[in-house]
């Protein structure tokens, strides 16, 4: 700092007036400059570091060059505002500033022109912690929060360029000024908002970019204003998402569907902008029409198909094939296979088609009666079992069934594995075919001649034969003679002394001699007596005791009912016999259903 110069006494002052006129004038100085207070300085010379400056004061200051912004325009003369920081340093000269005055002259404008809720224009200056500092006269910091209306990315990229803020907040004490573009930004657009709502019309076409995508559609920016373009009125094709065919910052064109002003709601499509494909559909897809699709989704009850882009048409899972029992479409398909589909019926107005894929081939059952004529042999494969019968295949997808009752002409078959096993080659008699209901009944004993027909003629009453245990129940024993006829032995038959149960004395396999006592062709039975075979033959008759476990009305009469106790098998309340409908649904191969399945 350079010192102030003394002054000379002028005229014929004495030096004791001067040195009283010095006091005096020192005085009043001291009233007119305090320390903080703007005065009015004159520039007397620029040197390279600082600017000598006369402020009216016993002595100059100086004021750093660094705090001019263009120092070479700075020359002796100038006059300009200054901040009197201290009277005299350590050096006693005048501390001054510049920048300090020009920076108290500025905020006492912000205060005398500015309010909370003004808006003010700035350069932004720089970034600090927490958001930007703002020049609007004074330094003003805008936080980051209140940048912009969404979260800034990039602050830095406002550096150097001049927003408009709104005050929020000044300190009067602290000299703060907090600013907001946030809720500037926010009210223009509200009042855009109320301008474009009143403004749009619905069906009218509007240019605006995507904004963000959600699992039910995207929003879309009008320029000032949000609407809802729905994944469903996006394409009249079918959509899983969203980004499959729209992404944020796309610039799109929208139909106005709906304008919702109090709840400032708008509803857009895209889809709008085209023909609705379903217009005219019938004439494009007559019924019986056989068209090519590609299957879209795949659900429990069947497949999509798509026709064109904005059309597809159902093919449920009955209307896949003629044969096979499908019990989901994902079994025989998948999405993106290209299918021959046949259009069923079309629904313009509901915006249904029914396809099916099965009707693209002949249907066997269609010449089931002309290929397997009543009475034909045929030969076929066991394919599966349930309680009432064995399901005979005679071809892909056309099966037969062979009931219980017609399995054997002698015996009573409870279940289909007493005499056929899974895999098994048999020959059969077709004794009726339901090509409506895809049934043939089938007979496997018709196939072969009835053994009873001559039974009559080959046995006689008192005639012993021989024979194997095949089955025993509590009531007495069955004895399979030839030709697979089987006898009854009642329990009280079996032996001269009192038999408790009939496994103490007989076991099945058992080979065992017997007399016949009595013959049903009618009925189809035979009695034995193991008993009697012991007696000569000239002194054998049949006794009323002999016939006791025999005679009609008693269970033991009935052999079906027989051989139902001995294996504790009660026949099924319904069976699928000849000419009943057909059922839908094919049970389990040992399972006994409510109702009969088709084969």
């Amino acid at each position: 700092m350079q010192k102030a110069k003394k002054t000379t006494p002028r005229g014929g002052a004495t030096a004791g007036d001067d040195a009283d006129a010095t006091a005096r004038m020192y005085e009043e100085t001291l009233h007119d400059f305090n320390e903080g207070s703007i005065v009015m300085g004159r520039v007397l010379a620029v040197r390279p570091d600082e600017v000598l400056v006369d402020i009216g004061y016993k002595s100059e200051g100086t004021i750093p060059i660094s705090e001019f912004r263009n120092p070479a325009e700075v020359k002796p003369g100038d006059r300009f505002e200054v901040l009197l920081e201290k009277l005299e340093d350590d050096d006693g000269m005048i501390v001054l500033s510049k920048i300090r005055a020009d920076q108290q002259r500025k905020w006492e404008n912000v205060v005398a022109n500015c309010s909370e809720g003004s808006v003010v224009e700035g350069e932004v200056k720089g970034r600090v912690k927490g958001g930007l500092i703002v020049d609007i006269g004074v330094d003003a910091f805008l936080p980051g929060s209140q940048i912009d209306i969404a979260p800034s990315r990039n602050p830095d990229d406002l550096i150097g360029q001049t927003i408009e803020c709104k005050i929020i907040k000044i300190n009067k004490e602290r000299r703060n000024v907090v600013l907001s573009r946030r809720e500037l930004l926010e009210e223009r657009r509200k009042e855009q908002r109320r301008t474009l709502l009143n403004e749009l019309k619905v069906g009218e076409i509007r240019k605006g970019v995507i904004k963000n995508i959600t699992d039910f559609g995207a929003f879309v920016d009008l320029k000032g204003i949000d609407g809802l373009l729905h994944i469903t009125d996006m394409s009249w094709g079918r959509l899983n998402h969203p980004s499959e065919m729209v992404s944020v910052g796309q610039d799109v064109e929208v139909v106005v569907l709906e304008v919702d002003r109090e709840k400032e709601r708008i509803s857009l499509g895209m889809k709008q902008r085209l023909p609705n494909p379903w217009d005219g559909v019938e004439q494009r897809y007559p019924v019986n029409t056989r068209v090519r699709g590609r299957v879209v989704n795949l659900a429990a009850y069947g497949a999509f198909v798509e026709l064109e882009e904005g059309v597809e048409g159902l093919v449920h899972v009955s209307e896949l094939s003629w044969t096979k029992r499908i019990a989901k479409a994902s079994d025989v398909l998948k999405v993106g296979d290209m299918v021959d589909v046949v259009v069923l019926s079309v629904n313009a107005q509901e915006r249904k088609i029914s396809l099916g894929i099965r009707q693209t081939e002949v249907n066997p059952w269609e010449r089931a009666q002309e290929r397997y004529p009543i009475g034909s042999r045929v030969k076929g494969k066991v394919r599966n079992f349930t309680s009432y019968g064995a399901f005979v295949e005679l071809e892909e997808g056309v099966d037969g069934m062979i009931h219980v009752s017609d399995m054997s002409w002698t015996r009573k078959v409870n279940h289909p594995s007493e005499m056929l096993k899974k895999g098994d080659e048999v020959e059969c008699i077709v004794l009726e075919v339901d090509a409506a209901n895809q049934r043939i009944s089938l007979g496997l004993k018709q196939a072969q001649e009835d053994p009873w027909a001559s039974l009559s003629t080959k046995y006689r009453i008192g005639q012993l034969v021989k024979g194997n245990v095949s089955k025993i129940a509590s009531f007495g024993a069955f004895v399979e003679l030839d030709d697979g006829v089987d006898g009854l032995v009642h329990i009280s038959q079996i032996s001269d002394e009192r038999v408790q149960k009939v496994r103490d004395v007989l076991q099945p396999g058992q080979e065992v001699e017997a007399r016949v006592i009595k013959i049903d062709p009618v009925e189809r039975k035979i009695g034995l007596s193991i008993k009697a075979a012991k007696l000569p033959e000239e002194n054998f008759t049949v006794s009323e005791e002999m016939l006791q476990g025999l005679r009609p009305g008693e269970d033991l009469v009935d052999l079906a009912g027989a051989f139902d106790e001995a294996f504790g098998v009660s026949q099924p309340a319904e069976e699928w016999r000849p000419g009943e409908s057909k059922p839908d649904k094919e049970p389990d191969a040992d399972a006994t259903p409510e109702k009969d399945p088709k084969p």
